[in-house]
């Protein structure tokens, strides 16, 4: 079989908290591609009926699921970094990113890593999508532009609708590790009510191995309805906290503009 050694895949766990009014937690397993962007021809050129680039298979990535829609997610991407005022790391830039199974996809959030020539991790982009197929991005950066490591946090105003049982107002913080094959991103929401207290903890947890055929034929056996899935329990869960009368709130519009980048680790934030 193909071996796509550039191309990962990673296998793990979602989990969800709410603190309050009412306690409420999931975990899900899941599954992930990484992949890095300049290797896109070379996966492309492995397609098969399996996995296949821009083309329909049991599974598959399509360029256009991402960034502006229009395919070509380099030049998105460096659009994106010099409109908010930084400039492009020169190492590789990895996507992470559950894929189309058995055609259909829905990414709650995709991230993207951006790293300097010697691996340092300089840019995240949080790429967050709603059931209401509205997109945003937030642009994170470490204070100074210094490497993202494990300890640092990463604070970014909420500036998109992504669940009715939450207003949008507030800030989340986002910590990244990543070592030895895991990968692993903490997001906990921080409301207007209580400053220091989120309320909302999220976490993807991955560990990952080369994206061969056998073993993409093997995550898509364990889970073969992955992102139909995702869907399925977005809705489960809004029932239960429904059931729970945890408050609701109407969809606002959508933000007039699509990037929200932090400045500082302080919380000051700009909208591009």
């Amino acid at each position: 079989m193909n071996d796509r050694a550039v191309m990962e895949i990673g296998i793990g766990e979602v989990m969800h908290a709410r603190t309050r009014p009412s306690r409420h937690r999931f975990a899900y397993p899941i599954f992930c591609l990484r992949i890095p962007l300049h290797a896109l021809e070379a996966i492309r050129k492995k397609n098969n009926w399996l996995f296949s680039l821009n083309r329909r298979g049991l599974l598959a990535f399509f360029e256009r699921d991402h960034g502006d829609r229009q395919g070509d997610l380099r030049r998105w991407i460096a659009g994106v970094v010099n409109d908010a005022g930084l400039k492009l790391p020169d190492g590789e830039i990895w996507l992470q990113a559950m894929p189309r199974v058995l055609g259909y996809v829905f990414n709650p959030v995709s991230f993207w890593y951006l790293h300097d020539r010697d691996g340092h991790l300089r840019l995240i982009l949080a790429e967050v999508n709603n059931t209401f197929g509205e997109h945003h991005q937030y642009l994170l950066c470490a204070e100074g532009n210094a490497p993202i490591t494990a300890s640092t946090s990463l604070i970014c105003s909420k500036n998109f609708h992504v669940s009715p049982f939450c207003k949008v107002g507030g800030h989340y913080r986002f910590r990244y590790q990543g070592e030895n094959g895991r990968h692993r991103m903490a997001i906990d929401y921080f409301d207007e009510v209580e400053e220091h207290h989120p309320l909302i903890v999220t976490s993807i947890d991955l560990q990952t191995s080369p994206a061969t055929d056998s073993n993409l034929l093997k995550v898509f056996c364990q889970m073969p309805l992955l992102t139909l899935g995702v869907v399925v329990r977005i809705h489960v869960q809004a029932l239960r906290l429904w059931i729970k009368k945890i408050p609701f709130y109407s969809k606002p519009a959508p933000p007039y503009h699509s990037l929200t980048r932090n400045q500082r680790n302080s919380g000051n934030e700009k909208q591009i």
